[in-house]
């Protein structure tokens, strides 16, 4: 589904992305794994047309991002933000129908507003919650929301940025759940970004760890435990000492 070749990018004297090399096959889970600074929400940047690499290619479906056409492109992706972007302004069920009130995948206002409340519904919210707005919500209850949102418009590919930040460990589980059947549902491609090693095993089908601006090590997550990989052992035990250095 998507096919990232030799993928640069710098910002300055920075290079961030320095050669990635990265398939994500059509309905998997990958989650990109790596420290902070490390370029992931660069690449995700760089996937979605919001970042342009220096050099490299990046196809969906075989087709250079770089030359598709916006509209059709960004249609077929649903994003979860990290810190849940949502709209103080607006409520819930209009958070959550965004996509579907304006511009291509505009629909009838009564229908939008039935499909936000079936789709708060899926992530485990009562009907009442859609006239609420998001400054009435717990944490929890608002990354729900936001995961509703990813999914309104039915899309092909569901990014998400760090799903469990901010979260205790119940709730972030419930959210890993959450995220684990509804992908399996939809038959999307996913990619997850993430810290957070129990997302990790909750969420991937297959993992890539992102470090030095080249992907390190990839494979099923089934592998990533016995891998004699250093810097994914050292990642995933949380070890000081081995070949990634700690900032100080």
């Amino acid at each position: 589904m998507i096919t990232l070749t030799d993928v640069h990018k710098a910002f300055g004297s920075n290079r961030v992305l320095r050669g990635v090399n990265l398939t994500i096959p059509s309905g998997e889970s990958m989650v990109i794994i790596g420290g902070s600074g490390t370029g992931k929400s660069v690449l995700l940047k760089c996937i979605l047309g919001l970042v342009h690499p220096d050099s490299g290619t990046i196809a969906l479906d075989g087709e250079d991002v770089e030359t598709a056409s916006r509209d059709a492109f960004l249609a077929r992706f649903g994003m979860l933000f990290q810190g849940g972007a949502l709209f103080d302004s607006l409520p819930v069920w209009q958070n959550v129908a965004f996509r579907l009130l304006r511009g291509s995948l505009k629909r009838p206002k009564a229908d939008a507003r039935a499909i936000a409340i079936e789709k708060l519904r899926r992530v485990g919210l009562k009907p009442e919650t859609a006239d609420l707005f998001p400054a009435e919500l717990s944490g929890g209850m608002q990354k729900r929301v936001g995961l509703a949102r990813a999914i309104a418009a039915e899309p092909e590919i569901i990014f998400f940025d760090e799903p469990t930040t901010g979260l205790d460990p119940i709730m972030a589980g419930v959210i890993n759940q959450l995220i684990r059947e509804i992908v399996t549902e939809m038959g999307a491609t996913a990619m997850t970004i993430t810290h957070d090693m129990s997302s990790v095993r909750a969420i991937a089908d297959k993992v890539a760890m992102l470090h030095d601006g080249v992907i390190q090590w990839t494979g099923p997550v089934t592998e990533m435990d016995a891998t004699a990989d250093p810097y994914v052992q050292q990642f995933i035990h949380g070890r000081a000492e081995g070949p990634i250095e700690a900032v100080r």
